[in-house]
C-alpha cells in the first residue's frame, strides 16, 4: 500500500512537472529585452536631457539677455543651421577645411603613435634609458606649443609639414607615457615564467609585455586623437598657407564677426574630435575587449 502510494506521488508529481511548466522560467525570459531597454534608456536620456537644458539656456540668453545687435556672439540654432550648415558656400568651405584638417590630424595621430610606442618600448628595456629620456618627454608636454610656433614656422616653414609637426607635439606624450605605464604594469609573477623558460628580451616583449599593455596603448591612443584635432586646428590658425583647415575658417570667421558661420565650423571641429575618440574607443573594444573590459 504505501509502496503504491509512494510510486502514485512519484508519477503524479512528474506528470505534473511535465504538464505544468515552472512559471518563473517565462518571466525571466520575458524581462531580459525590457532589462536591455532599461539600461539602454538610463544610457542615453541623461545626456540627451542634459542636451535639451543646454539648447534651452542658449535660446534664453541668446533671445532675452544680448541686444539684437549683438546676437551674433550666441546665435540662435536655427540660424547656425541653415546659414552655416545648409548655405551652399558655406557648406563647401567647411567640408574642403574639414578634409583638410582629417589629413593633418590623422597622420599627426599615426607618426605620435609611432614615436610614443617605440619611445616607451626604449625606455621599458632599461632604467638608464628610461632616466635619460623620459625627462624630455615631460619637457615636451610643459612647453606652451604657441611659444614654439613661430620656431617652427621658421625652421619648417609655414605649410602643410608644419601644422603635422604641431599635431605630433602635442599627441605625443600620451602615448609615451600610457605605453611606458602598460609595459611596466606587466605581472611580475608572469615576467619569472618567462625568464624560467629560458625566453630572450625580445621574446618576452613581443608575448607578454606588449599583448599585456594594449589596453594603455588604446587609453593613450584616445587621448592623443583628441590632442591630435586640437593640434591641426592650431596648426591651421598660424599656418596659414596652403589649403585652409578649420582653424583658418575659425580664424576668418572671427574677424568678420559672422556668428552662425563660426558656429558651425566649431561645431563640426567638436564633432570631428568625437568620432575620432568614439573610433579608437570601438577600435580598442574589438582589440582587447574580449579579455580586458575597455571602457
Amino acid at each position: 500500500m504505501t509502496t503504491i502510494s509512494n510510486e502514485t506521488t512519484v508519477g503524479d508529481g512528474i506528470d505534473n512537472i511535465e504538464g505544468h511548466p515552472t512559471p518563473e522560467l517565462p518571466a525571466t525570459l520575458s524581462t531580459t529585452p525590457a532589462k536591455k531597454r532599461k539600461r539602454g534608456l538610463s544610457r542615453w536620456l541623461p545626456p540627451v536631457l542634459v542636451f535639451l537644458g543646454i539648447v534651452v539656456v542658449w535660446y534664453i540668453i541668446s533671445l532675452f539677455v544680448l541686444d539684437p545687435h549683438l546676437r551674433f556672439l550666441l546665435p540662435l540654432p536655427q540660424d547656425i543651421l541653415f546659414k552655416g550648415f545648409l548655405d551652399p558656400l558655406s557648406f563647401n568651405a567647411l567640408i574642403v577645411a574639414l578634409y583638410q584638417t582629417i589629413i593633418v590630424a590623422m597622420l599627426g595621430l599615426a607618426i605620435a603613435i609611432v614615436i610614443g610606442v617605440i619611445w616607451a618600448i626604449a625606455m621599458s628595456q632599461a632604467k638608464w634609458v628610461e632616466r635619460s629620456l623620459f625627462p624630455y618627454a615631460v619637457i615636451l608636454q610643459c612647453i606652451p606649443i604657441l611659444a614654439l610656433v613661430p620656431l617652427i614656422g621658421f625652421w619648417f616653414g609655414y605649410e602643410f609639414p608644419s601644422r603635422v609637426l604641431v599635431c605630433v607635439m602635442i599627441a605625443l606624450f600620451p602615448m609615451v607615457n600610457n605605453t611606458l605605464f602598460g609595459l611596466q604594469s606587466v605581472d611580475k609573477g608572469h615576467k619569472e615564467l618567462f625568464k624560467l623558460q629560458g625566453a630572450s628580451r625580445w621574446t618576452t616583449l613581443g608575448k607578454l609585455s606588449l599583448p599585456a599593455a594594449l589596453p594603455a596603448i588604446f587609453a593613450g591612443m584616445r587621448i592623443s586623437a583628441g590632442l591630435a584635432v586640437v593640434g591641426a586646428i592650431v596648426g591651421d590658425q598660424f599656418f596659414r598657407r596652403g589649403t585652409p583647415g578649420l582653424g583658418i575658417l575659425i580664424s576668418n570667421y572671427s574677424s568678420r564677426l559672422q556668428g552662425e558661420q563660426l558656429f558651425a565650423t566649431i561645431i563640426t571641429a567638436a564633432l570631428f574630435g568625437v568620432v575620432v575618440f568614439w573610433l579608437f574607443g570601438l577600435l580598442g573594444r574589438r582589440a582587447v575587449g574580449k579579455w580586458y573590459d575597455f571602457t
